[in-house]
């Protein structure tokens, strides 16, 4: 079987991952932070994905590409992360969740630049989602050449703020149970949050997707919350509609 390589993360190669779903997938040339204590980061790896899970991490792996058939896109010059790492949700042991050690679920993100260190290469994602090149769920992509994509499964991809209709039953003023954080949305589709009496400590636009909320700040970080009934879960707090103060 004969691999396929591609420059990057273009169209033709995110056509190529989603037609050869039983192929391998190989990122090679990245800065690879796996999380995982006895790897640690590797420079100039490649990151090898079959299916769901992380087969392989490290140099020289892009040699057996022709053998296995693989489809090889060019990471050089990003890093890839967890997406769920490891210094956030525990480990869980060697080749465990949140990191990307072979065994591991394939859930990362490949940042443009070359971060020095995990929490640069989050400080990258968080602060500037348009660095983000592309993202795998359990292998899968759900976004690819800064653009966010469906769910792999025909679904199209969440709308954007900008298109994204306000339900008017999440309109209003939540506020936390204990009292700290009032976060108001508006009709507009922008959100005002007050924490500790400090107004406007963050704003941005919002939209909703049934019971999920996704924000985006003006400092350009992205955030989510879940509805349950007239409960918010967000971020740790759990608001209700009330009244500012």
């Amino acid at each position: 079987m004969n691999s396929t390589s591609f420059p990057g993360f273009t169209d033709a190669a995110l056509a190529a991952v989603r037609a050869g779903a039983e192929r391998p997938l190989l990122l090679t040339g990245a800065t690879v932070h796996t999380l995982d204590p006895l790897i640690g980061t590797v420079r100039g790896a490649d990151l090898l994905v079959v299916g769901e899970v992380v087969v392989g991490v490290g140099p020289g792996i892009v040699t057996a590409a022709e053998d296995d058939g693989a489809i090889v896109v060019d990471a050089h010059g990003t890093t890839v992360l967890p997406s769920r790492p490891a210094l956030v949700h525990g480990s869980g042991g060697r080749g465990g969740a949140g990191t990307l050690a072979p065994g591991a679920r394939a859930d990362l993100v490949v940042v443009d630049g070359d971060a020095a260190d995990p929490a640069a290469a989050v400080g990258l994602a968080l602060a500037s989602p348009g660095r983000i090149r592309a993202a795998l769920a359990d292998g899968v992509p759900v976004h690819w050449a800064g653009l966010p994509l469906g769910d792999g499964t025909g679904a199209p991809a969440r709308p954007r703020p900008e298109e994204a209709a306000v339900d008017p039953d999440r309109v209003g003023v939540w506020i936390d149970t204990g009292g700290f954080l009032h976060q108001e949305l508006g009709a507009d589709g922008r959100y005002d949050e007050t924490r500790g009496g400090r107004p406007h400590a963050f704003q941005g636009r919002f939209w909703t997707d049934g019971d999920r909320i996704d924000y985006l700040d003006d400092l350009g970080f992205w955030a989510f919350g879940t509805f349950d009934g007239d409960t918010l879960h967000h971020a740790g707090y759990t608001l209700h509609l009330g009244e500012a103060r």
